[in-house]
């Protein structure tokens, strides 16, 4: 694997912008990439605040481990607040773990990054760009921005200041610029300054490429993030609340925002060679659909609730596969995976997983207990109190103008409380995005203590104990605003079915602030539904629809349906909720699941899958597509799929367990079966035995074996009343799409492989392959059979599937050159053992024992006759 990577981050980006524009041939440097990488979802995690984000993906663990936990953090000397340093990040990033094993690497705008760790490489941190508006004002390097120090003076000038921004600038992204009234709209001051920001990492991270030498080097922009929360209310197509001339004048805003980055990563791919591997990602995506919003509610980090839920990733180098989407992908396993390209072993204290999907040649990844626990020399600070932290006011009033802090207290211990509730607040809703709900519930039954220190007696929230007595502060007044506090204590007691306790923070919330009535419409239905109240719970959110329509109460509508087993009023709210959210898997799994209860299969596996690229480890969503594949006929996948629900499971999935081995096949009439065989012995040849389940292959398993074929079983699955006889598998069979390389041990023996899996062979050996066919009505009546079905009502349905698998096997030997193979009837080896016994001897090309062959036929198994 190359050695050399290039990580670029795109705050914000979003597959749903990208798409439109690299249709249009706007983003060639981007499609570029794609058609020779791999491409996919980015999943983020929540809160979906940047620099915790950011700091996850440096680190491969979630923001609880890794301590970044906000925008600000408290002083050390407990003095003030700032912008969040790298003071707050309590665990190694990738660039220290590289520094230790000798590696050089270069870290341009990260977020955060100041101070410069004095790592073996370049770090020009994210301070670098923070320049002062005025002109006038001076915007001196402060000491901590840039290791080594040295370099300072080399890229002090390639900074960019918003003064220097001039219309050549401007009218790409804004043609009608100059018909802004700058005294009442500010919108060309804050274009200004993102842009000269962003061209300030462009151009140090294009210099540092350039002229030092690295292994890794990782780059973060913050334009596309800056610019959609500046004018995504101005995207097309024009809200209703947006005044015309200011839609005409910023509508082009954001997409030129998109085409700029993507100039800027031409130019940085300029500086590479075809040998270094190159990801591009975003930590998350920006609505520009109907959830825009164009008023920002007053909530702590409001402006969070303009990201969605899936960010980009592309991923292009020498090892890295071609224009394939993969799946599953989130902000943790980027670590893990650089580790794995750099030959290095992977934390096990690491939450995230190496992404060997994208990977050509996939090589096992290796382990370390912690990288924490490692000795030596990491490139980390010593003491920080020698380095300047002064608080970057400029900094701060950029995080206020965009709403992520509020303008702080002037009072400075009000600033730090309020600062501390936040960082508490954001690890409790990490923690339940975990569904730890009882560090969770702690920290939230803390706050509310902690900072609402007056309590009226009708408050009953018994788990905050000792409360204080009253002071001076009236009822209902408190520095911090607690009422996010109760909606997570409200969520945690759902999920928990404390009905009882929920209905307390229900209305507490409802005492509280009359505008949240609207919102806990959920919570109150999702009570009466733990009530048993049905009724009044689907009445309940029908009206919530009504007045006001969104995804999520036709999700929940959906599933009141599904309960009270009204399927097609279900899939109809499900198909709602999607026709708000395209991209939200519960709503497919949802949908998948109602498919099911309609018995619309395909439907269903549709849109489990879908569940699946969208959210990997979703065990939810891997039962129902095992469910969807059983019913049409794909065994190996259902049980696959199966197996998978189970291992996701954090307990026992019992139901996966029991339904692995009901799987069922759709066969409609016999092909015209013709063989393909020279009858000669090929020296390391492997027999293959197949065909479609029931149709007798376990049975040419044993005949091999007495026949002195020495066969390849693991003797896993045990013989059973199906299969008295026993079914001569083994295992790895099941995996061979993901890895074929056992391949090897089958060599001058034989395997059973079933139909579909077949062409997942390694062209590199040679075949026999001896293809089992039977009658297709008897096939699926004896899988009707062996499930417990009604052997006498045949669905259909499954012959279609079957039939078209069989004619792919026609297809498929007939262009395999390495492949010989021939039909043998299950009704001949029955009838005619010995001619049978004596055919397959003279294809595989070697004196078998045919009479002990012949021998392990039973004519008394045959017991799913088709009717004449």
């Amino acid at each position: 694997m190359s050695k050399k990577v290039l990580l670029i981050g795109w705050d914000a980006a979003d597959w749903k912008l990208i798409w439109p524009l690299i249709n249009k041939g706007h983003m060639p440097a981007l499609k570029k990439l794609i058609s020779r990488g791999v491409y996919g979802n980015m999943a983020t995690m929540d809160p979906p605040y940047s620099p915790m984000l950011w700091s996850s993906v440096a680190t491969g663990m979630t923001p609880d481990k890794h301590g970044v936990l906000g925008f600000i953090e408290v002083m050390p000397n407990l003095k003030g607040i700032r912008p969040v340093t790298v003071e707050s990040r309590k665990v190694k990033a990738i660039w220290n773990i590289l520094h230790n094993q000798g590696y050089k690497s270069n870290m341009v705008g990260w977020w955060p990054s100041f101070p410069a760790e004095p790592i073996n490489g370049t770090i020009v941190s994210d301070k670098f760009q923070k320049v002062k508006i005025n002109p006038k004002e001076k915007s001196p390097i402060i000491n901590g921005t840039i290791h080594p120090e040295s370099l300072t003076k080399e890229i002090h000038d390639l900074r960019m200041f918003p003064h220097e921004i001039t219309e050549a600038h401007i009218l790409p992204f804004l043609p009608k610029a100059a018909e802004i009234d700058q005294e009442k709209d500010k919108g060309l001051q804050s274009f200004a300054k993102v842009m000269a920001e962003n061209t300030s990492v462009h151009a140090a991270s294009t210099y540092v490429m350039r002229e030092k030498e690295w292994d890794f080097t990782a780059i973060y922009y913050d334009l596309i993030d800056h610019f959609c929360h500046a004018f995504m209310k101005f995207h097309p197509p024009k809200q209703h609340v947006i005044p015309e001339k200011q839609f005409e004048i910023y509508k082009d805003a954001v997409m030129g925002a998109y085409r700029f980055q993507d100039m800027m990563l031409e130019r940085t791919l300029e500086l590479i060679d075809e040998d270094t591997t190159v990801i591009v990602m975003s930590d998350h995506g920006f609505e520009s659909g109907h959830r825009r919003i164009t008023k920002m509610p007053k909530y702590p980090a409001a402006p969070a609730l303009e990201h969605r839920q899936f960010g980009m990733f592309v991923a292009a180098g020498p090892n890295i596969k071609q224009n394939e989407k993969v799946f599953g992908l989130g902000l943790i396993d980027v670590t893990p995976t650089l580790l794995h390209m750099f030959d290095l072993p992977i934390g096990r204290d690491m939450d995230g997983k190496p992404a060997l999907d994208i990977f050509k040649e996939m090589r096992t990844p290796t382990y370390i207990d912690s990288w924490e626990t490692v000795s030596g020399d990491f490139g980390q600070h010593e003491n920080l109190e020698k380095v300047d932290q002064l608080s970057d006011q400029d900094t701060m009033q950029q995080l206020i103008d965009l709403g992520y802090i509020e303008k702080p207290e002037e009072k400075i211990e009000n600033a730090i409380l309020k600062t501390r509730c936040d960082l508490k607040h954001n690890l409790a809703r990490v923690y339940l995005g975990k569904k730890d709900y009882q560090k969770a519930k702690e920290l939230l039954v803390d706050l509310v203590k902690d900072t609402y220190p007056v309590y009226e007696e009708k408050d009953i929230n018994k788990e905050a104990e000792n409360k204080p007595s009253p002071h001076d502060i009236k009822v209902g007044e408190s520095i911090v605003d607690i009422i996010p506090y109760y909606m997570d204590l409200l969520s945690i007691s759902l999920a928990e079915k404390e009905f009882d306790k929920a209905e307390v923070y229900l209305n507490e919330l409802r005492t509280r602030d009359k505008k949240f009535e609207i919102n806990t419409y959920f919570s109150e239905a999702k009570i009466l539904l733990g009530r048993g109240n049905v009724k009044q719970a689907l009445n309940l959110l029908i009206k919530a629809k009504d007045n006001k329509p969104n995804s999520e109460v036709w999700y929940q509508i959906g599933q009141i349906y599904m309960q009270i087993q009204k399927f097609e009023d279900a899939k109809e709210a499900f198909e709602q909720a999607l026709g708000f959210e395209s991209d939200k898997a519960k709503f497919h799994q949802a949908l998948a699941a109602c498919y099911m209860r309609l018995g619309e299969f395909e439907e269903a596996a549709d849109h489990a899958l879908t569940a699946i690229e969208l959210v990997k480890y979703f065990p939810e969503a891997h039962y129902t597509l095992g469910e969807a594949l059983e019913k049409m006929g794909d065994l190996v996948n259902a049980k696959k799929a199966f197996e998978t629900a189970a291992r996701l499971k954090p307990r026992t999935h019992y139901r996966a367990e029991k339904a692995i081995e009901n799987v069922e096949d759709k066969l409609l009439n016999n092909p015209t079966f013709q063989d393909k065989n020279q009858h000669k012995y090929r020296k390391d040849q492997i027999v293959i035995v197949s065909g479609l389940p029931r149709s007798g292959t376990s049975l040419m398993m044993q005949m091999l074996d007495k026949g002195g074929v020495e066969v390849l079983v693991d003797n896993k699955r045990a013989a059973d009343v199906s299969n008295p006889m026993g079914y001569l598998e083994y295992e790895p069979v099941m995996s061979i799409h993901k890895d074929n390389s056992w391949l090897e041990l089958a060599q001058n023996k034989s395997v059973k492989v079933v139909a579909p899996l077949l062409k997942f062979l390694d062209p590199k050996y040679r075949y026999k392959v001896i293809f089992m066919k039977r009658d297709l009505g008897e096939i699926v009546k004896s899988q009707q059979k062996m499930i417990g079905k009604d052997t006498d009502t045949l669905p259909l349905n499954l012959f279609e599937a079957f039939q078209k698998q069989l004619n792919h096997i026609e297809t498929w030997k007939n262009k395999e050159p390495g492949v010989e193979l021939i039909y043998v009837d299950y009704v001949d080896v029955l009838n005619n053992p010995g001619v049978t016994s004596q055919k397959i001897s003279n294809f595989i090309g070697l004196k078998l024992e045919v009479p002990e062959m012949a021998k392990c036929v039973d004519k008394s198994l045959y017991r799913n006759k088709s009717q004449v």
